[in-house]
């Protein structure tokens, strides 16, 4: 089983952000890279992802993690010039959700991902 300070420095050697939200949106974890991203940085650790998204965004958050729910692993969210977005499920052994995250990628450009 691999520690607490372990996954830690994996996540923040991510160049991405990376932030954890349970089921209930409330943003339990953040690296490094999301800490600097957010504005609010790490005062949002503990407080609900819905305060921080307009009515259109909250509304698909939560028909996402219906889908979520449902057995869907993971749901394409933005695709624009700078990224695509991605809100990807995290489950136990069992296969109960636990939460979500967002994970990033290059843009798609001419069939291919942008270096």
């Amino acid at each position: 089983m691999t520690d607490a300070a372990s996954m830690n420095a994996l996540l923040d050697s991510l160049k991405d952000p990376f932030l954890f939200a349970d089921t209930n949106h409330i943003i339990r974890y953040m690296n490094k890279a999301a800490l600097a991203h957010y504005e609010e940085g790490a005062a949002l650790l503990g407080r609900s992802l819905m305060d921080c998204h307009n009515q259109d965004s909250q509304r698909q958050i939560h028909a996402i993690l219906t889908a979520l729910q449902q057995g869907e692993q993971e749901r394409l969210i933005t695709d624009n010039e700078k990224h695509r977005i991605f809100m990807r499920a995290v489950r136990n052994e069992a296969g109960d959700l636990l939460g979500y995250y967002e994970r990033y990628e290059p843009p798609i450009k001419d069939g291919a991902p942008a270096p």
